[in-house]
């Protein structure tokens, strides 16, 4: 079973002279090796939530835990550094070249100089960046995307428990953050971080996210799997923030894994595969080019985990929306 990363606990934070609380009453707990984003449009409290847990805010009321103990209670530099911190404005050293701002913490903590090269070398591989053609530039030479990867390159060069992200891919052109967004989803595969990412994109969220929290005038409207947000929204704000998806951006984001239906596992079915993260716009993609009726879904050990029929995709679309199986 997996370890709690961070916990809030009826944690509220209210700004000096401000008559609201930024966010009030949260209560929610983060599993590590999840992949959360946090949705809202402006002033819902989503960057107050994320800056609360590396404490660049402190709450106002509640308490906040780290693998089980208060962070009041821990020494803040070197809590912080646990934590790595991803922006929009990326925040790179105009005068350090790129291997130079990679290697920024390892150096503060005293690493030797083989080993920070590894790491850069390492690192500048997992964003898709040639260590032998990146690591001399300087911020300048570089596009906002490849400013961007090395960014985040430089908040995992101390191999830190958890990620936070604060609308990293804002400013960047929609086909590069699109790719951005996939690359990110490999690394958070690979790495089996804790990852919290803040994002106002409805799409983001759900495509991005294993869970999503929902904010609005700084409390949580909802927090569960992408499934439990599209079929089952927990009030009239979060169905009209999804609502503003159409049916083939669901289709796109939801998994195999979310609809699938039971199946024995030593069946000898003969049907198409496909993996469990495989994302129902595709299935639906093979359906409409084969005459099939079902496929079946397997795990990373190539094991038989369930199905997914045509009836129920085709009933879905028909709708408008995603049904529960």
């Amino acid at each position: 079973m997996a370890r709690t990363a961070i916990e809030f606990r009826n944690v509220s934070k209210q700004y000096t002279n401000a008559s609201q609380y930024a966010v009030s009453g949260v209560n929610i707990s983060i599993e590590e090796g999840s992949f959360i984003t946090i949705l809202g449009t402006s002033g819902s409290g989503k960057t107050t939530f994320l800056k609360m847990v590396n404490r660049i805010y402190e709450p106002t009321s509640g308490e906040i835990l780290y693998f089980g103990q208060p962070i009041q209670n821990l020494q803040l530099e070197e809590y912080r550094r646990k934590i790595g911190y991803v922006i929009q404005q990326v925040g790179l050293f105009p005068h350090m070249t790129v291997e130079e701002n990679i290697g920024t913490i390892p150096q503060i903590l005293k690493w030797d100089k083989e080993k920070i090269a590894n790491r850069v070398a390492e690192l500048l591989e997992l964003v898709c960046l040639s260590p032998k053609d990146f690591k001399k530039r300087y911020p300048r030479q570089l596009s906002g995307g490849q400013q961007q990867r090395v960014g985040l390159a430089r908040a995992m060069a101390a191999d830190p428990s958890i990620m936070l992200m604060d609308e990293p891919f804002g400013a960047i052109d929609a086909i590069t953050r699109q790719n951005l967004q996939d690359e990110l989803i490999n690394i958070q595969r690979k790495l089996n971080k804790t990852i919290l990412f803040v994002t106002h994109d409805v799409g983001e969220a759900l495509k991005l996210g294993d869970k999503v929290v929902i904010m609005h005038e700084g409390k949580i409207q909802q927090f569960g799997a992408v499934y439990e947000i599209i079929s089952k929204p927990a009030n009239d704000y979060v169905a009209r923030l999804i609502a503003t998806q159409d049916i083939v951006q669901r289709l796109k984001v939801l998994k195999a894994q979310s609809v699938m239906l039971p199946v024995d596992p030593l069946t000898r079915d003969n049907a198409f595969r496909v993996s469990k993260e495989e994302s129902l716009h595709k299935i639906l993609t093979y359906f409409l080019e084969h005459d099939h009726n079902h496929v079946l879904v397997e795990d990373e050990r190539r094991s038989v985990v369930g199905k997914i029929t045509w009836d129920q995709l085709k009933a879905s679309t028909k709708q408008g929306k995603i049904l529960s199986a």
